[in-house]
């Protein structure tokens, strides 16, 4: 169980997205958007040229968990949702 609640996942999650992630995917024409916070889950969806390129599991895994893992919690869950899955979060 998470030390934290979601509420206080959002700011530090959303700056580090924003600060960190955001610039190092935008270099390669992706991005990166928070889509929600739930029961410690972060929910992100990669955009732009990160939609459809091979690499992006690799980006999650390595850029986007790595990244959120080592700033805020190692147990932290992160989900990417695919276009269009932004209201159907509970089925992924």
């Amino acid at each position: 169980m998470m030390p934290f609640s979601d509420e206080d996942l959002k700011l530090p999650v959303s700056t580090i997205i924003e600060n960190k992630i955001a610039p190092m995917l935008a270099q390669d024409g992706g991005a990166i958007s928070l889509i929600d916070i739930i029961n410690g889950k972060v929910y992100i969806q990669l955009q732009g040229a990160c939609v459809g390129c091979s690499a992006s599991g690799s980006t999650l895994k390595y850029v986007v968990e790595k990244e959120l893992k080592a700033a805020i919690h190692p147990e932290l869950i992160i989900v990417n949702v695919p276009q269009g899955m932004e209201n159907s979060l509970e089925e992924l």
